[in-house]
């Protein structure tokens, strides 16, 4: 592999021989001079079961440097990895995803949920894209009363009518159904246990406190969408409201601290990368497995091809992930995987063999489309 210095910005890492346009599209994120200028930022790839682009720069905070495992909140991107935990849990034989969802979470039931499927439930179907009940910040630290909240709420549509992205609530819905199947172990601890640590993948849902050092924090857009311009119906602006999220909300102890499955991991680039990888090499990354080939053609089986009320557009939701839409993964259709608000990736194409992660602190405004992860893609797959 070849050292990369970059002069003026200060990249580090290496990229393998035929990777160096890769270095110089993460490069030019740093020189945009637009609102998605990058100030932090990370990217990792993996081809064939081998680390073949490991970059960073930038800095974490005003004054040091980003370094090679630095942390970064990646919001929906977390929603990929409990997907994969989930997938986990299934070739487990622990939960089925054409179960209705009552069968491990009774309470789930109430007020015309009873025929919700799992599959609905975790391809945004459900019909609880938002909260119903006022709520505000702290109430999302009540893993309990959360999801009593959601259980006798009364969906916005009958489940598997409509579509419409559940931003927030896809966390406590999946994470709650997880712990119900598994018989309490919650969706962040099996992460840790079963995932994250025998894979040496760099990610949390639930961050420890000793690896509060690392984490950079987030930095609020440049500039804001007017929400109360969107014209999209009540149903799917549920999800953007009660409680409304302040971009920087994340950056708070408590916030990293709970287990929101959704919407707080914290990972490296390289911790995405590593993950993904073992996805994108048949489910195993130097001798460690964590999906079969079966398990992962599973997870990736779209639910439903209608217009997302939210997002706009006819989304290729599957279970927890979402394939490759109008190339913001790059070129290859049959990539999958999730990105986040703020401009975070994490992504496979298991017939190419590639797992990808990118992390950044400099938040874009966009909910879905941040241009720096879709030329890092388009850069990657070109090199192969």
């Amino acid at each position: 592999m070849n050292d990369v210095a970059t002069a003026p910005v200060a990249v580090h890492g290496r990229v393998a021989p035929g990777f160096e346009r890769v270095r110089a599209a993460f490069a030019a994120n740093f020189t945009r001079g637009d609102d998605y200028e990058e100030v932090g930022a990370a990217l990792a790839v993996y081809a064939g079961g081998r680390r073949v682009v490991d970059l960073w720069g930038g800095e974490a905070v005003p004054g040091r440097p980003w370094q090679a495992d630095t942390l970064v909140n990646v919001y929906s991107t977390t929603k990929g990895l409990s997907a994969i935990a989930l997938a986990m849990l299934v070739e487990e034989g622990k939960l089925r995803y054409d179960d209705l969802v009552v069968k491990y979470w009774p309470e789930f039931g109430a007020a015309g949920k009873e025929r919700t499927t799992v599959a609905q439930l975790l391809s945004h179907q459900a019909g609880l894209s938002g909260f119903a009940e006022p709520t505000a910040i702290e109430d999302l630290y009540d893993w309990d009363g959360i999801c009593a909240r959601l259980a006798r709420q009364r969906p916005f549509w009958t489940p598997g009518e409509k579509t419409s992205y559940h931003a927030m609530t896809w966390g406590f819905l999946a994470g709650e159904l997880f712990r119900r199947a598994s018989g309490g172990v919650t969706i962040g601890r099996y992460f840790a246990q079963r995932l994250a640590q025998p894979l040496g993948a760099d990610a949390f849902i639930g961050l420890p406190a000793a690896e509060e050092p690392r984490v950079a924090p987030m930095i609020a857009p440049r500039s804001m969408p007017d929400l109360s311009a969107l014209t999209q119906p009540p149903e799917a602006l549920a999800a953007l409201a009660n409680p409304q999220l302040e971009p920087t909300v994340c950056n708070d102890r408590r916030w990293r601290a709970a287990e929101l499955p959704a919407v707080n991991g914290q990972a490296s680039a390289r911790g995405l990368a590593r993950i993904y990888g073992a996805v994108a090499n048949g489910g195993v990354l130097d001798g460690v497995r964590i999906l079969s080939e079966a398990g992962i053609h599973r997870m990736t089986q779209v639910q439903a091809q209608r217009p997302d009320l939210l997002l706009g557009f006819t989304s290729n939701w599957a279970l927890g992930l979402c394939l490759n839409q109008f190339g913001m993964l790059g070129p290859e259709p049959d990539t999958f995987g999730h990105g986040g608000w703020g401009g975070s990736i994490g992504c496979a194409n298991p017939r190419l063999g590639v797992g990808i992660g990118y992390v950044c602190n400099q938040m874009g405004a966009q909910l879905v489309g941040d241009p720096r992860g879709t030329a890092l893609c388009q850069a990657i797959f070109e090199s192969l």
